[in-house]
C-alpha cells in the first residue's frame, strides 16, 4: 500500500528507504545453506562461514574469491537460480524489522527497501517473513543505491554497512546505521553515519524524535 501526500499538502510525504541483509533480514543461514549447496553442485571449494562474515557487496564480489573471473557471470546465474530453494525459509527477520517498516507507514510515510540482492530474490525473502515494504528495489550497491533513493524521494536511508552509508550520503539523505552487519558502530561512524542504533528496534523511536 502507498502513503502518498494528500492533496494541498506542501511538504512532501515521509519516504524511508531501508537495506535488506543484515539490516531488515538475517540472511545468514539461507545465504550459507545456497553457499554449501553450490559448492557441491559444482565441486568448488567454498568456505560459507566466512561468506557469511562479509554480507552488504554485490554477488560477483563473494564469487571472486572462489571462482576464475571468466565463470563469475555464468555461477552468479547458477547462485540466484538455487536461491529460492536453498535461502528463503532459512532466514529470519532481524529484531523489529517488521516493526520498523510499520512506524514510517503509521507515520504517513513509505518505506522502499533498496538492496544489492537480486530484485526477485529479495521481494521472496519480504513476502515469506511478512515484512510489507511499500517498493523493492534490488541490483545496487553503495553510491549506486542514491540513484533509487533520489528516484523515490527518500529523506533517510537505513543500512548496517559503510556502503549504506556512502550511498544515503550520495543521495543527500539522512543516514540511520545499525551495527547489525559486519560494519561495527565505530566503522559506521568514521563513514559519516549520522546516527548509528544497535539494531531497528530503537528505530520507531528514533524516528519519532527525528520528526
Amino acid at each position: 500500500m502507498a502513503h502518498m501526500t494528500s492533496p494541498g499538502m506542501t511538504s512532501p510525504a515521509l519516504t524511508v528507504g531501508f537495506d535488506l541483509d543484515m539490516t531488515l533480514i538475517d540472511s545468514r543461514p539461507g545465504i550459507h545453506a545456497c553457499f554449501e549447496a553450490m559448492a557441491a553442485r559444482t565441486g568448488t571449494y567454498i568456505d560459507s562461514d566466512l561468506v557469511v562474515t562479509r554480507l552488504g557487496p554485490p554477488l560477483e564480489q563473494e564469487l571472486a574469491h572462489w571462482f576464475p573471473a571468466e565463470d563469475i557471470a555464468a555461477m552468479a546465474g547458477l547462485y540466484r537460480e538455487m536461491y529460492p530453494e536453498h535461502a528463503i525459509t532459512g532466514t529470519l527477520a532481524m529484531p523489529g524489522a517488521r516493526e520498523a517498516v510499520t512506524a514510517v507507514q503509521a507515520a504517513g510515510g513509505r518505506a522502499v527497501v533498496v538492496t544489492a540482492k537480486w530484485e526477485p530474490n529479495a521481494r521472496l525473502h519480504l513476502d515469506h517473513l511478512a515484512i510489507e515494504a511499500d517498493e523493492v528495489v534490488g541490483n545496487l550497491w553503495a553510491e549506486q543505491k542514491a540513484v533509487a533513493l533520489r528516484e523515490h524521494g527518500a529523506s533517510v536511508y537505513v543500512g548496517d554497512h559503510t556502503g549504506d552509508v556512502r550511498g544515503a550520503r550520495t543521495a543527500q539523505a539522512y543516514s540511520v546505521a545499525v551495527a547489525t552487519g559486519p560494519c561495527d558502530a565505530e566503522e559506521l561512524r568514521a563513514a559519516g553515519a549520522d546516527v548509528v542504533l544497535g539494531d531497528l528496534t530503537e528505530f520507531p523511536a528514533w524516528l519519532e524524535n527525528h520528526r
